[in-house]
This record gives C-alpha cells, structure tokens and sequence, in this order.
C-alpha cells in the first residue's frame, strides 16, 4: 500500500505496530472479566446438551412405548431411564411420563442457561467494547500531532466505532458460535458412536474436512477482507471531506467532481464487496452439499442394514427404529453448526482486519512523552529560549534552520514573514506538539542529527524535561481559526480552566434539562462568575448576551452559528480564562473586518499584559509595538529588532512595512499599544 494511500486513512502502516495476532489483544481485555465468561461457557455448554436430550427421548418412546422393545437405549444406561422391558399400558404411560417430566427440565435448563450464557457473554461483549473503545480514545489523544496530520478524521472515527463495534459483536456472538460447535459436534458425537460406530464415522467424516476447508477459506478471504476495511476507511474521509466541505464545493460549483471521486470510491467499495460475497456464497454451498451427500450415505447404509438383518436384530450393526429417528434428528442438529463454521469463519477474518486497526493504534507510540522524572513547576516565569533549533517534519525537510532566540519574561515578540517562512512551526515547539527528534510521518520515526538538533527551553529547563501536561498548562494558543466545541458558549470559554468546565459538566449531568446561568454556577470567584469575567475581558460578554440562550446558546458544530469575529473572542475569553504565563497567538486578527479587529486586539492586549507573548502577524500593523519583531524567511531569522529599528534599517521588514503601510496604517490599531483603560 503505497504512502499516498495511507494518507487517505487505510492505516495500512499501522498494522506493523501489532506485536502477533491482533485478537490475542482482544482477549487480554477479557481477562479481568473470566468469572463471568467462566460461567457463561458452562452455561452455554449446559444448553447445548440439553438440546439433545428430546431427540434421545424420541428414540426412547419409540423403542419402548410404541414399539415395546426391550432396548434400553443411552438415556437408561444413564440412569435416567429403567433398563427393565416395559409391558402392559399402565408401565407404557408411566414410563411416558418419566420422559415427559425429563423432556420438561430439560427444555427448562435449557431455558435458563441460555438466559445466563447469552446475557453473560452479551454483557461481558458491551463491557470489553466500553474498555476498549475508551482506551484507544484516550491512547489517540496522547498521539502527536503528526499521528493527526498523516491519518484522517473519517479514517480514525471508523476505527473508534466500526471497527470497536465489530470486536464486541464478534465477541458477543461468534464465541457462542464456536463454544455450540465445540459442545454440540461433541456431544452428538458421543451419542451416535454409541449407538452405531459405522454410521458415526460416516456422519462425522465431514467434521475435519469442513476444518481444513474453513482454514483454507480463512487464508484466501484476509486479503480480501483487509482491503475492504481499508477502503471503507478512504470512503469515509472522503465522505467527511465533501461533508465538512459543503460550502466550498457549493461555492465552486464542484457537485459532479465531488460525486464523481465518491462513486469511484464506493464503485470500488462495491466491487470488492461483491468478490467476496461471492466466496463467501460459494464457500457456504459447498458446505451444504457435503451435509447432503452425508445425509444421502447414511439414508443408504441405515436403510440397507434394515432391510438385510431387520429393526432391533440382536447384530450391533443394526438399529432399532428409535435409532434410526434418532440418527436422522441428530444429523439436522449436527450440521447446522458445522455450516456455521463457514460463518464464523468469516466474522473471524472481519474482526481480525478490525483488530488490527485498532491494536495498531494501541501500539503505535506517542512520538512525544514526558520524561520518567519530569519537571513539574508550581509556576513559570515565562523566559523562553530557542537554542540552535533546526526541526523537519520529514527526514529530508528541513522547516527551522538553526535558530537563537532568547525571549524574556513578560516581553511581547512579533513574528513577520512570508508564508511558509517557518513561525507557526517554530511556536509548536514551545508547547511540544512537536520535538525536535520527532517526525510526523507514521512511516519513519527515527532520529536524524541531519535535521533535527538544538533545544527549547522555558526558564532554563529543556521542555522535554517538563511534565507534558503541566508544560500546557502555562501555555496559552489563540489560532487564526480557533476550534469551537458542539456546546454552548459558556462551555467553549469554560475549557479554559478545569474546575469551570468540571462544574459545567456537573450541571449538565444533574440538570440536563434545566438551563444554567454561568452567572450563577457558584460564588463571586467560582467558575461560573470566572467566565463571564472572562468574556468581558475579550470583548465577547455584550455578543453573548445578545444571544437567544445568552451563554446557554448552542453555538453549533465547529462553532458555525458564530462569526469568525466571535469565535476569536470566545478563544481570547477560553485563554484568560487559563491564565497562561506564556501566550502564542497564531494570525489572531487576520481575516475579520476592521470594527471587529479593533475589538480582538483590545481582548488582545488584556490577554498578553505581564506574559511573554510571541504574536505571528501578516499585518505588521498589529505587531509595530511589540517589545521585538523577529523577521524569518525560509526557517532563519534574518532580522530582528523594534519596528522602528527594522524600518530605519531599510531591511525586507522596511520593505514588507512600505507596501502594508499605505493602507494599514490608519485603519490597524496594533495589539500591543498602550491604551487608558489598559
């Protein structure tokens, strides 16, 4: 599978983070639930032999009640049964009684250990499912960003549900399957060897024949299988895509384009489905031919034996009538499960292709950790210092070259350049989206001194000596595009601080259908009072109130019912809310109208006063009154000093100033001026 594929979601390289079969994972998380699985296995053992008792009862009063014959048959052997010849009508009734009072407890056990073992192992199933799907969430989330940018949001939403719902199905129905293989072939198994040797070996010449050709069945189809689920995946990010993508494909009238690469997809989704419904109907048939062929032989050799030597003959190659009954009622128990090999087989390979999705995930290593001793502040003071940074996302790309930078606490520094000049990437390392030593590509995570090397220190300390979650925690990002939670707005600005977003989920719990006022979610300094204080720092209080649900407003998925304006301010309100010692703030005021932008920059302000502060801006009127501009171009820092430093110097900041200037520098108000109300 090539690289551009696994681009596309297939996980193919994965896979090769599984350590052996995938499903020895699945059942390592069934383990801490064997007592139940213990009892359930008894159970269902316990029904399948009770459904075998009405067939022996058949027998039994068709030798002994109808006919009167002195043969007394396996259930008496047992002890079941009398093994004396019943004669005279009232011994016939009696002992049709006792068969059916044993007809009765059997259809009653068999009644309640199918309770017990389907609810066990259904139960059980839901709970390994719950364990399971929550693991690989959590293990996704302690990924790197590069895990994210190589594998697509359709592609990792299938594993979390199709691929988690299909382990727990297999689970819940073909390990039943299998233990009603085991105990009914067994069972039956026994019962006609002990009543005809010759005509056992015939019923059950089939069973090894029908093993081998499940496993050769279980080869050929994997392939098959595994690329059905890969497509599957590519099919969904490109449905997701196209989704998320309405309004760009609208505005560019791209219907028939888009339409034609999904029904590519799903022309070859059906193509590959079709092959193997095909083997798998082909395979199936098969079977049922060798149960018939079985059935024709035995009718065959019963029949011929009777007509030789008669019913009941005292030659123990013969059978009563009962054993006849009973031959034939056991075959229609018999090779029903045996057909359902053929099935199970089939639903092994599907979950086995899902196993490997996911136990892929599980295996895949996170390329940024904390260390075994992390450092872990109660604060910091915000210095930040790049020390001979050189970082590539790739072996043979080199994005950052060698860059000194040393920022002290509480300074304001703006970043100018071209896009693709290097700031963005540059900024993702203070907070360890990336290291250093880490690649993006799921392909290749090993080091290379190339074009990896260098340090990222906050207060003197390498961030990779840091605890990683307690180095966020004094990091504050505002992004050009800031990502909004389905929620309300109280909500968004409340994931700025734990014990807010904590009260808000209680609530939410324990009134689902009572609106809360954040306002009134606790005391003057609790997290509800927190953030609306928060949302009038960043401007955003007066929008809010203006809603029809005020913070109760569901603002939508990806926050679409908000303007690009206010889902700035929400960002900003989310960041206070955080306190961050340290601020990056990614393009903040690009792409808003100049009314909104004056108001994001006065939120703006508030959020970097007494914080370091590194703001990237293409509008380097929003940047003229930082403490330092540095000015970077294909992964260097060519320039650096004040505005009016860098303007004076006639370098390619005088330059970039020059052609902006005519037109930003009446209507821009920069971040960093100082105002009255400040």
């Amino acid at each position: 599978m090539s690289d551009a594929e696994d681009d596309h979601g297939d996980f193919s390289s994965i896979r090769e983070s599984v350590d052996g079969n995938p499903m020895t994972g699945l059942l390592r998380y069934c383990v801490p639930y064997w007592p139940r699985l213990s009892v359930g296995l008894v159970a269902a053992i316990t029904t399948r032999l009770a459904r075998l008792l009405p067939s022996l009862l058949v027998a039994a009063a068709i030798d002994r009640v109808i006919l009167g014959s002195g043969e007394p048959g396996l259930l008496a052997q047992a002890g079941l049964l009398p093994t004396a010849t019943i004669t005279g009508e009232a011994a016939r009734i009696a002992f049709l009684q006792r068969l059916v009072v044993i007809a009765a407890l059997a259809y009653l056990i068999r009644s309640v250990t199918r309770f017990a073992s389907r609810y066990l192992f259904q139960s059980t199933a839901q709970k390994v499912q719950r364990d399971l799907r929550n693991d690989t969430y959590d293990h996704m989330q302690h990924l790197s960003l590069g895990f994210f940018a190589d594998h697509q949001t359709g592609a990792m939403m299938s594993v979390l549900n199709q691929d988690v719902n299909r382990l727990e199905q297999f689970l819940n129905t073909e390990i039943r399957q299998a233990i009603r293989v085991v105990a009914t072939v067994g069972g039956i198994a026994a019962i006609m060897y002990t009543y005809s040797p010759k005509l056992a070996l015939v019923a059950l010449a089939p069973v090894p024949i029908i093993g081998l050709a499940s496993g050769r069945f279980l080869t050929w189809i994997e392939p098959k299988y595994r690329s059905i689920r890969e497509t599957v995946s590519r099919l969904n990010s490109r449905l997701e895509n196209n989704i998320g993508g309405a309004r760009v494909i609208k505005a560019f009238n791209r219907h028939e384009f888009e339409l034609d690469r999904v029904a590519a997809q799903s022309e070859r989704y059906h193509d590959e489905k079709v092959e193997a419904i095909r083997a798998r109907r082909a395979f199936f048939s098969g079977l049922r031919l060798l149960t018939g062929v079985v059935f024709v032989a035995i009718l065959w050799i019963a029949g011929s034996d009777i007509i030789r030597y008669g019913l009941g003959n005292t030659d123990p190659a013969t059978l009563t009538a009962g054993s006849v009954a009973l031959f034939f009622l056991l075959l229609r128990r018999l090779y029903s499960p045996m057909r359902r090999v053929g099935k199970t087989a089939n639903k092994y390979q599907l979950a086995k292709s899902s196993a490997e999705r996911v136990f892929g995930v599980l295996g895949y290593d996170p390329a940024v950790t904390s260390p075994a001793d992390p450092h872990v502040p109660e604060s910091v003071d915000g210095r930040v210092t790049f020390d001979g940074v050189r970082f590539g996302y790739t072996d043979d790309e080199e994005v950052i070259s060698g860059i000194d930078l040393d920022v002290d606490p509480g300074e304001t520094v703006g970043l100018a350049g071209t896009t693709g000049a290097g700031k963005s990437t540059l900024l993702k390392l203070i907070p360890r989206f990336y290291d250093v030593d880490e690649r993006s590509s799921s392909a290749s995570q090993t080091q290379s001194d190339d074009v990896d090397s260098g340090a990222v220190e906050v207060d003197g300390v390498d961030v990779r000596e840091y605890d990683l979650h307690a180095l966020r925690e004094h990091i504050g990002i505002v992004e050009q595009n800031p990502y909004m939670f389905s929620g309300t707005a109280a909500e968004n600005i409340g994931y700025g601080d734990l014990s807010a977003l904590e009260a808000g989920a209680a609530d939410s719990r324990g009134a689902a259908d009572d609106p809360v006022d954040p306002a009134a979610t606790g005391a003057a300094d609790g997290p509800g009072e927190r953030i609306v204080e928060a949302a009038k720092a960043a401007e955003a209080h007066e929008f809010i109130t203006d809603l029809p649900e005020g913070y109760d407003t569901q603002i939508g998925e990806r926050g679409v019912k908000l303007s690009g304006g206010q889902r700035q301010r929400i960002a900003i309100a989310r960041a206070l809310l955080n306190d961050p010692e340290i601020i990056v703030l990614d393009e903040a005021t690009s792409d808003v109208d100049t009314e909104t932008e004056e108001l994001i920059q006065r939120s703006l302000r508030r959020l970097i006063a007494d914080r370091t502060a590194f703001v990237i801006a293409h509008r380097l009127s929003t940047i003229r009154d930082a403490d330092r501009v540095v000015v970077m171009e294909e992964g260097r820092i060519i320039e650096q000093g004040s505005h009016d430093e860098l303007v004076d110097a006639d370098g390619d900041y005088a330059d970039l100033w020059a052609r902006q200037a005519g037109e930003d520098e009446d209507a821009d108000e920069p971040i960093v001026a100082p105002t009255d109300d400040d």
